[in-house]
């Protein structure tokens, strides 16, 4: 038996309907990293963070400026590849993850 390829296996996982709409969410994945690497200096510097900055405070300032802005950017860009509606499934399950500890019981 021949072992299933990784996009076979994501496709899967994923509940896509072809490698094609596979290969589209992998590439909305890299464009978003990539607009978040690049955007990263130019609001770390809006912040006034630089090098003598702590190393805690600017993870604690990246959590709360450039999480938000990947998850945007996640839907702009799955938006205009026609993937919006798989991205804001995984948005969804995503705060309802992150929202969990802070529901009553």
């Amino acid at each position: 038996m021949q072992k299933e390829n990784f996009l076979n296996r994501l496709q899967k996982k994923w509940g896509l309907e072809s490698l094609w709409q596979v290969l589209i969410i992998l590439v909305v994945f890299a464009i978003t990293g990539s607009t978040i690497v690049f955007l990263k200096p130019f609001v770390f510097a809006w912040l006034g963070i630089g090098d003598a900055t702590a190393p805690w405070v600017k993870t604690l300032l990246y959590l709360i400026f450039m999480l938000p802005a990947y998850q945007a950017f996640l839907l702009f860009y799955g938006f205009l590849f026609g993937q919006f509606s798989f991205f804001w499934e995984k948005e969804k399950k995503l705060f309802a993850l992150i929202m969990k500890p802070f529901q009553k019981k």
